[in-house]
This record gives C-alpha cells, sequence and structure tokens, in this order.
C-alpha cells in the first residue's frame, strides 16, 4: 500500500509473534523387568495341582514384591518425588510403557522399604536370573554464581560506592543526596537474613515499611543473581520526553548513564545490565493516563525493576495511576518494584501514603532538586540560579565526571548544564542516576552476604533464592486499593497493549488479524490498512548546542532518540476498508482505542466520524455508549464485557474488534495508536 505522508516511514507488521517457553521436566527411565517364566501344568492329582497353585502364588508374590523394591530404591536415589506415570524404556524390545502406581501401593512399598531393607546412599544393584540394573543418582550442577564471582562483585560495588562517596565529599553528604532524596530514605542496614528468609507473616507485618521495602529490592537482587536461567538484570522506563532525554544526546540520558556506571558489577558475575528506555515525547499527545496501561508492551514483562517518570503532568492528581501501576507490575513474572524519577521536590501529597501501604513491594520516589538541596549547597546566596535553564554547575561541580575527561570545551561545558529547560540536562541526569545506583549497589551488597552465609553454612542458596520459588501473586495477596478503581486495578494480569508507537520492548495484547486467517471472522472483506512510524532524522530532541557539535564528530549516532510516533491507518473504504484486531484474555472486558496524533483527537477521530463503524465480535457498537477516557486521545469503547446479545459471545473463540470504513475519510484518516484491554 503506497503511503501518501512523506513525513511517515511504512513498516509492514510483523506476523510472527511469541509463543509461550514451555519446560519439559522429563523423568528418568529404567529397565523394566520381564518376569519370570511360569511353570508348566500338565495332568496331576487334585493335591499336586493345590501345591503348584501354592508355588506359583508364592513366585508371583515374590516377582511383585521385587519389583517394588526396585521402584522405590529409584525413587530415593534419583530424588523423583511424583510416583505416577513414570516413563521406563525397555532398552531389550525398544517399547515406552507407563507404570501408573496408585497412592496406596506407594505406601506399602515405602513400609516394606523401611521395614525389610536397608538402600545404600549413591548405588542400588539388585540381581536376579535374567536382568541386573544398576542405578546412579545425578548430582545438581553447581550455580552458575560463584565464589569467586561473588566476591570480584563485591569488590565492584565497594568501587563504585568509594567513587560516589568521593565524589559527593564524603559518606554522610553522599547519603543525604543519593539516598536520603526519596519519599523514605533507603535504609539496608536494618535488613537481617532471617527478615528476608521469614515466611512468618507476623514476623514480617511486624517490620516497619522502610525495612519492608528494602528486603524487596535485596530480594530482587538476590534472586536475580542465583538464578541460573538469568544472565541479564533488566530494568525498564516509562515515561515522557523526560524519561527519553530529550534536549540532549540520548547517550547523555539518566537510563545511559546508568547502564555505564552500574554494568561492571554485573559483568563481575558474568551478567548484563540493560536499561529499556521507553520514554516518548509530547507530540503523539499521550500520557501518564493511557500509557501505564502499555507497561507489559513498552517494557519487556520480564522486568527486574520499573522506573517511571511523568510528574510534569501530573499536578498531583496521578494516585489511582500510580497506585494501579504498582498492583499490574506485581502481576509479572519477577514482582518487580516501582521507582518514580521525579525531577523537582516533594511536596506532599498521596504518594507519600501510597509509599508506606506499597512498602513492601518496594515501592518509592526520588527527588531530583531535592538530591541536590540534601548536599548542603546554599542556593539562596548564589546570585545565579543553578537550576535556571542552561545554567553551568551544580554548586559542586561544573561538568560530569565523564565531561572532565572531554577534551572538547564546549561540549565539556554542555554536559555542565543541569537543566536544559523543563527537561534536565547531563547534569541533573547524573545525580538521578547516580541515585538509583548507589542505592541499588547497597542492595547488592546485602544480596552478597545473604548468598555467601548460605553457601557456608552447606547450602545451596537456588533453593530459597531461585527465581523458580518465588510467590505468584494473585489479585487477592495484595491489599485493598486506597485510589485506584477496583474494577480495574484488582486483576490477576497486567492489561494487554497493543501501542504503535517507538519505541517498545515487551509484548503484543491485542494484535491485527491475519485478513486470510480461516478464524477471521471478516475473511473475504477487504482488510488493508497500513502501519507507519515517523521518520524523525538523526537530530530530532537534541539540543541545538550538541547537533552543533556532534554534526563533525564520527560518533555522533550516540545523539540518535528512540521514540517516533506511530499508527496504524486506512483512509479509503474500497482500498483500506476494515482493520481486525484479535482481542487477548481479558478479565473485565473493557476496551479502549487513542488516536494520534494529538491530545485531542478521540472525540473527532472515533466518536463523532460517522463514516467509522466500531464493532466488537461481529455487532456493530452504539456510540452512544462511548466516553472519552482515559484522556482526550482515547475512546473508552466498553467499560467492561457485554452481558447479553450476540456481541457477548465469541465467534470463533476470541473476542474482535473491528474498524471498517463506510466512506472515504475527507479530512485526515483515520489513525489507531493504541489498542489496550484488561
Amino acid at each position: 500500500m503506497t503511503n501518501n505522508h512523506h513525513e511517515y516511514e511504512e513498516v509492514h507488521p510483523n506476523d510472527d509473534y511469541d509463543a509461550e517457553d514451555i519446560e519439559l521436566v522429563v523423568g528418568s527411565s529404567r529397565q523394566r523387568r520381564a518376569p519370570p517364566p511360569l511353570p508348566s501344568v500338565g495332568t496331576s492329582s487334585p493335591s499336586s495341582t493345590k501345591w503348584i497353585v501354592i508355588l506359583f502364588l508364592i513366585v508371583l508374590v515374590g516377582v511383585y514384591k521385587l519389583g517394588m523394591e526396585e521402584g522405590k530404591a529409584e525413587v530415593q536415589h534419583e530424588g523423583l518425588l511424583d510416583v505416577e506415570s513414570k516413563s521406563y524404556d525397555n532398552e531389550d524390545v525398544q517399547q515406552h510403557e507407563t507404570n501408573d502406581i496408585e497412592d496406596s501401593a506407594v505406601d506399602n512399598m515405602q513400609e516394606e522399604q523401611t521395614n525389610d531393607h536397608v538402600v545404600e546412599e549413591t548405588t542400588t544393584t539388585t540381581t536376579t536370573t535374567t536382568t541386573t540394573t544398576t542405578t546412579t543418582s545425578t548430582p545438581k550442577p553447581p550455580m552458575k554464581f560463584t565464589m569467586d564471582q561473588l566476591q570480584s562483585m563485591r569488590l565492584e560495588c565497594n568501587n563504585l560506592i568509594n567513587l560516589l562517596d568521593n565524589y559527593y565529599y564524603g559518606k554522610d553528604k553522599a547519603t543525604a543526596m543519593l539516598m536520603n532524596s526519596y519519599i523514605d530514605p533507603w535504609d539496608f542496614n536494618e535488613v537481617e537474613l532471617d527478615h528476608v528468609e521469614s515466611t512468618d507473616a507476623s514476623v514480617v507485618d511486624a517490620l516497619p515499611p522502610r525495612t519492608l521495602r528494602a528486603m524487596k529490592l535485596v530480594n530482587t537482587m538476590v534472586r536475580a543473581l542465583v538464578s541460573d536461567s538469568q544472565r541479564v538484570f533488566l530494568m525498564g522506563g516509562i515515561g515522557s520526553s523526560v524519561m527519553a532525554g530529550h534536549d540532549n544526546c540520548h547517550y547523555d540520558s539518566y537510563e545511559s548513564q546508568m547502564e555505564r556506571l552500574f554494568s561492571p558489577i554485573w559483568q563481575a558475575a558474568d551478567m548484563e545490565f540493560t536499561f529499556q528506555n521507553a520514554g516518548e515525547g509530547g507530540g503523539c499527545g499521550d500520557s501518564f493516563e493511557n500509557q501505564i496501561w502499555c507497561v507489559k508492551q513498552n517494557i519487556s514483562p520480564n522486568v527486574d525493576v520499573v522506573h517511571y517518570e511523568w510528574t510534569y503532568f501530573e499536578h498531583g492528581r496521578a494516585a489511582g495511576e500510580h497506585e494501579s501501576l504498582v498492583r499490574w507490575i506485581q502481576m509479572l513474572p519477577k514482582q518487580p518494584p516501582l521507582h518514580i524519577f521525579n525531577t523537582g521536590v516533594n511536596k506532599g501529597g498521596n504518594d507519600e501514603k501510597l509509599v508506606e501501604y506499597y512498602a513492601r513491594y518496594g515501592f518509592n520516589a526520588f527527588y531530583m532538586h531535592t538530591g541536590f538541596v540534601n548536599g548542603g549547597y546554599d542556593y539562596e546566596k548564589e546570585e545565579a540560579d543553578n537550576f535556571a535553564w542552561g545554567h553551568v554547575g551544580d554548586g559542586y561541580h561544573n561538568t560530569t565526571r565523564y565531561g572532565e575527561l572531554e577534551e572538547d570545551d564546549l561540549r565539556k561545558t554542555s554536559l555542565g548544564v543541569v537543566m536544559r529547560n523543563w527537561h534536565p540536562g547531563p547534569m541533573g541526569f547524573q545525580l538521578t542516576s547516580d541515585s538509583f545506583t548507589y542505592v541499588y549497589t547497597h542492595a547488592i551488597l546485602k544480596a552478597l552476604d545473604i548468598i555467601e552465609k548460605e553457601v557456608n553454612d552447606g547450602k545451596d542458596p537456588r533453593e530459597k533464592w531461585d527465581a523458580s520459588t518465588r510467590p505468584i501473586f494473585m489479585k487477592g495477596d495484595l491489599p485493598e486499593p486506597m485510589f485506584c478503581d477496583p474494577m480495574y486495578c484488582v486483576v490477576d494480569e497486567a492489561p494487554g497493549c497493543l501501542n504503535y508507537e517507538l519505541p517498545t520492548f515487551g509484548q503484543w495484547g491485542p494484535r491485527v488479524e491475519d485478513p486470510d486467517d480461516d478464524l477471521n471472522p471478516y475473511l473475504g472483506e477487504v482488510q488493508n490498512w497500513h502501519v507507519w512510524h515517523k521518520n524523525n532524522n538523526q537530530w530530532y530532541m537534541v539540543g541545538k548546542q550538541d547537533t552543533s557539535l556532534f554534526k563533525k564528530r564520527e560518533d555522533s549516532e550516540i545523539c540518535r532518540h528512540l521514540d517516533a510516533c506511530g499508527g496504524i491507518s486506512g483512509r479509503s473504504a474500497s482500498e483500506d476498508g476494515t482493520v481486525v484486531f484479535r482481542l487477548p484474555k481479558m478479565e473485565v472486558g473493557l476496551v479502549v482505542i487513542c488516536g494520534c496524533c494529538g491530545k485531542d483527537v478521540g472525540q473527532q477521530m472515533f466518536m463523532d466520524n460517522e463514516s467509522l463503524e466500531i464493532s466488537f465480535n461481529t455487532v456493530p457498537l452504539n456510540k452512544t455508549t462511548f466516553d472519552v477516557w482515559p484522556n482526550k486521545k482515547c475512546v473508552r469503547l466498553l467499560k467492561k464485557f457485554p452481558t447479553s446479545g450476540r456481541e457477548s459471545e465469541t465467534p470463533t473463540g476470541h473476542h474482535y474488534l473491528a474498524l471498517k470504513l463506510l466512506e472515504d475519510q475527507r479530512g485526515a484518516e483515520v489513525r489507531v495508536s493504541h489498542v489496550f484491554t484488561i
């Protein structure tokens, strides 16, 4: 399909979707022994027949008992707890059979083994006149995280803490600026091994919120280190142009600075550290109100820690969104803590209540301006405002640490800017990166102490801390909500989202149905909407000073930002026709679409557009039931599942949303940027 909009670059949707990973746990196999031949029975007297039958029964009981003994021995030595439906391999006849053993038989077998036999610790050998079977237990492979790596990691952690302590003029000042600039300051001194390990609710509930919050972060670090399957510590950030790093080179954003600062610690453990920056500029019309619904697509659902920033847009009215996000991400595989990045100072409000209420889930909020003030510099005596747009120097240093290594004086000066405008400059982003890294490094040190103690006590840390042992949260496990709508925030799964804007790192929820799929309820109709992304040039949202500098440098690509508007669009009824979205499994039945590009396009593009028909499960919806929600670029089509009528039925076992062009669009084409559900 030819794209008539020169500022956009059309891309073709990828029809390959992630399938669920399936792990197969295969039980060990053993030879199945053939029974001895039965004695031949000819003509005999009743007395002799009686003795033959008795002898036959004795032999049969012996064979049965012998089989039970061998089965129990293998169960004990190979550690197999599930004795139902085991696979046995008969090498002589190359057949696979299933031997189902009832619980009563297992109990009898255990009693017989205990009373009558002594089983060797490592090897059991049983001999009959026909077969000999030897079974040897397989030791568990050693943990990938070695004690040498633990010591190397501890050294890197201490080196980084010493670096930042010295940079900020001593541990006390570093602690004040980097640990105490949160709603509730971080303190890992009270985190004890017994507390972190405890499954006693009365013990945990008695701990103060600050200790619970630190415990959650330590728990996150321990699990990441001892889980053999994890080789990347993954963080993800959702937010606005501040999160994206606009008016700077992307290289100078706090996420990029943090990757460079924090990575050596993880490399010491033969792991990687990655920060997925899903910040998106305001030009697409988004806000915190619609983007939180896409947390599972904007960043990977396998993140270890989530960052959030939209504070310029919130004006103190985002408590419900913050709470929803805290709760939703606890339903992700690693139950990551949520940390909010604010550029200003803490003025109180509902986040203070949430930080205490959700302490055990690791929730906290950082304030950049507070961090600078906590260092003790007297900004009131300065004639110049250190936080004025373009001001160089934060009162403690005149450029970033990596700026001190720059040979280009203009670049060095640029790296000393605290605030470009409302966007932080490299100096502001450096403090933010330093603060989060300082906190997480202290959590790692505590995690290393826990792992080391377990090993020194002769225990395998994986038995308690492997990712597979993490308890699974259900909606009823979290406390009652304080601010968010229970219909949408008390759920067992995070929302599903299809977000066409860039960048995204996670999983699609809704998807465009293949027009030729046999299950497509609109099979045979024209379905030719096109996907596009705005084709931003290399210098999009890079500040003028850095653009001038880097146009002359070979490393100019480090300035390119990742975000771009995008959508799926249709204009012509005859050529584009209909777009059909297959919706994911839903818990509530909420269905929302958002338009592009602008902050208030929802009403005109979807609700007032008489040439656009919107259907659910092939039934056209009544537009008078729609409302503009959760912001003005989006429209809520369904608040919850229909309970009657044909729309309440699934035509092929799936729910479908369809947008059909009844006439050619006279003005702008219909552009869908998001579809989200829950």
